[in-house]
């Protein structure tokens, strides 16, 4: 039997997306590594003696996906890690990250962490090809585009189920930590004239009291827990929103959907991926999407994924 440590994402995080994307790792590693033991370590929050000693200890140790990486570990750093950290763990190896946002070439301190934490023989997976580029420029060899997990499961079957025209039904989410208030009311404005009901999921803690400033009780809230989500995607309904991994869940539910790129995420995904995205004031974009009549056909690169799944 083999310990793997999962560096979990969705701990100490106020982002249920997080939940979406480690649901889908967890989902994979499960069938990589079926029977085996794991133990989750938190990524959002300083590590601990106590899981220096299980990575130090496991076969494996995976960071699992989100915008985990930045060219300024010293200043900001999502992943609570610091070069002390890097004299007791090692070897970790990246399973679908991505890079906070578009920065210039990492600095040298965030060099050496990373070249000191960050496996040198296992192939890492991140989810796009400029965080590819940026592991690249700082020397690392053995990184290839996988796309998120999360998009894993869209296969050409799985999209073709997906429906073409629109609903009577919207989903709608917006991003806390980039809110336009201005542009957010200018697409809920276009969603009551093209729809009879509008859905809006409560993502992150000041997501309810937002939306209720703007659209009072004329929306139909959904519970702030990856579980509520997955009920109302049940439904017969559109998803249109600035939140990428909510957009991402209601295409594995086989819903029509429509990402509203609010920074390098979305965009940079959907340049290998056919991932539907359009900028969130692109207005006339938006109107054209929710009348048309057009398949979803995500293209993924399935040789990638497979030789980063075959190395274990």
């Amino acid at each position: 039997m083999k310990n793997i440590a999962i560096l979990d994402t969705s701990i100490c995080s106020s982002n249920l997306g997080d939940q979406i994307i480690m649901d889908a790792v967890e989902k994979h590693l499960n069938h990589l590594f079926n029977g085996d033991f794991y133990i989750k370590i938190s990524t959002h929050d300083v590590i601990s003696k106590s899981s220096y000693k299980w990575i130090q200890n496991s076969d494996y140790a995976m960071v699992g996906g989100t915008n985990l990486l930045s060219s300024n570990m010293n200043y900001y750093n999502q992943w609570k890690i610091n070069l002390i950290d890097s004299f007791f763990i090692k070897n970790i190896i990246l399973m679908g990250v991505g890079w906070w946002q578009y920065q210039e070439k990492p600095n040298l301190y965030t060099q050496l962490l990373y070249h000191r934490i960050l496996h040198k023989n296992y192939l890492h997976s991140v989810r796009d090809e400029y965080t590819k580029k940026q592991l690249e420029s700082i020397g690392f060899k053995n990184v290839i585009n996988t796309a998120c997990p999360t998009m894993w499961g869209l296969t050409e079957e799985h999209c073709a189920d997906i429906p073409r025209k629109k609903t009577d039904s919207v989903l709608v989410t917006f991003t806390e930590y980039n809110q336009k208030k201005e542009a957010d009311i200018k697409l809920i404005e276009i969603l009551k004239d093209n729809y009879k009901n509008i859905y809006f999921w409560i993502q992150q803690p000041k997501d309810y009291d937002y939306m209720y400033n703007i659209y009072g009780n004329q929306v139909i809230y959904v519970k702030p827990s990856l579980q509520a989500l997955d009920e109302v995607l049940k439904i017969e309904l559109d998803y249109i929103g600035t939140r990428l991994h909510a957009g991402i869940r209601a295409l594995q539910h086989k819903k029509r959907s429509l990402i509203l790129a609010v920074d390098n995420r979305a965009i940079e995904i959907s340049k290998t991926t056919n991932l539907p995205v359009l900028q969130r004031n692109d207005w006339e974009g938006i109107k054209t999407w929710i009348k048309s009549d057009r398949a979803t056909p995500i293209q993924l690169p399935w040789d990638n994924i497979n030789q980063w799944k075959q190395q274990f």
